[in-house]
């Protein structure tokens, strides 16, 4: 199973807030450190703000912080909302599977999948930013001085 980009970049885009202490980076500033396109970086930031997870302020002293819900939030929760519900494998697409009908490896895909969601469930983004990463991401994200 690979995630979407967007999946990637918005657990990265929460560990990095969950590190910021008293500074507030601005998207374009994630996005640098990300190495990723700002526009990208912008959509992500726009779900995630509008899941509740983080608060954006524009202007002047603006910029990104994580909320409390953010800092709580499931991994499992962050990664089904972003890859959303839809199949490990499209059966039924422009080409229907002709082994559809009779076919158990679906089922076994789902479970998997399923699995793989119930072991990320109970982890948050605390949890993921604990030692050693969290200094890791400071580092990584330090401006260049």
């Amino acid at each position: 199973m690979r995630l979407l980009r967007s999946t990637d970049l918005a657990l990265r885009v929460l560990m990095r807030l969950a590190v910021a202490d008293d500074t507030t980076p601005t998207t374009r500033e994630v996005a640098a450190a990300m190495a990723v396109p700002y526009t990208h970086a912008a959509k992500v930031v726009a779900e995630l703000q509008h899941l509740g997870l983080l608060e954006a302020r524009r202007g002047r002293g603006g910029g990104l912080a994580l909320t409390e819900k953010g800092r709580t939030a499931s991994v499992g929760g962050v990664v089904r909302t972003f890859e959303g519900d839809g199949d490990v494998v499209d059966c039924e697409g422009t080409t229907p599977c002709p082994l559809r009908t009779g076919c158990r490896l679906r089922g076994a895909l789902r479970r998997a999948q399923e699995a793989f969601y119930a072991y990320l469930d109970p982890i948050t983004v605390a949890d993921i930013v604990a030692e050693p990463t969290g200094p890791l991401l400071l580092d990584l994200t330090a401006p260049p001085g």
